[in-house]
């Protein structure tokens, strides 16, 4: 029997394609605060916390993330179906990925040197994990979690303090193991809602009652973890980021 009666939206926050709605959709808000998250969390390890560098951080990734990696992820075959002509989205890429490495360099002059090599880092990954370059050898699942989750948190934890020591890298390592469960959570809901026509059957209960199985009964549960997640992570780090404001 049919998965649904109509036909599911990419994305539990996508919206109905056209205008404004499509730079929303694009944007993947809940997933974007989700990874800002590493960021406050990376910069709250710090013993001392700089807001100003935190919040250069945080606009960095925005711009990189937020908008670069999504507008050249959407460029890549349209998995959220939205109507941005190719020319908007290469354009968007190109002013967040510029804008971020802007700031970065700011870093170098004002910080450490050493930020270069989070820039080459950084301006690497998100075409290499967006495009599929190199036939995709850095889009997978381990590299999803190592540039959306370590990196954001050891990239702030270094903008902080200057240095890379066991504080930052087990903070990064933490925040890569949660990126990862992210993963495994919103892969199966993504092939679900994008790629699967219907699904068919029903599960047998012991007391001999039946419930419909379909697309929509198998990603609820990991769906609803997910908006649980995607609300959980930003509490944790403004709580962190308080935390350490007060400690300063």
């Amino acid at each position: 029997m049919p998965a649904d009666a109509r036909e599911p939206r990419p994305a539990f926050y996508a919206l109905s394609p056209g205008g404004w709605r499509d730079y929303w959709t694009l944007l993947h808000p809940p997933y974007t605060v989700w990874h800002l998250s590493y960021v406050a969390i990376g910069a709250s390890l710090a013993p001392t916390l700089n807001l100003r560098w935190l919040g250069e951080t945080l606009l960095a990734f925005f711009l990189a993330m937020g908008i670069g990696a999504h507008a050249l992820d959407e460029l890549n075959g349209r998995p959220l179906g939205t109507r941005i002509a190719d020319r908007v989205l290469v354009a968007l890429a190109i002013v967040g990925i510029a804008g971020a490495v802007a700031l970065g360099v700011h870093g170098t002059i004002v910080l450490s040197p050493w930020i270069w090599a989070f820039i080459v880092t950084g301006a690497f990954l998100v075409p290499a994990y967006n495009l599929e370059l190199l036939g995709g050898a850095f889009h997978s699942d381990l590299w999803f979690a190592l540039a959306w989750g370590g990196f954001p948190a050891l990239t702030a934890f270094f903008a902080q303090t200057g240095r890379v020591n066991a504080i930052g890298i087990v903070g990064a390592a933490s925040c890569v193991a949660i990126s990862a469960s992210q993963r495994v959570l919103s892969t199966p809901v993504r092939r679900l809602r994008r790629h699967v026509v219907s699904v068919g059957g029903t599960i047998t209960l012991r007391d001999g009652t039946t419930e419909t199985l379909d697309a929509a009964a198998l990603r609820a549960a990991p769906e609803r973890a997910l908006r649980l997640l995607s609300l959980a992570m930003p509490l944790l780090a403004s709580a962190m980021v308080v935390a350490a404001v007060r400690r300063t």
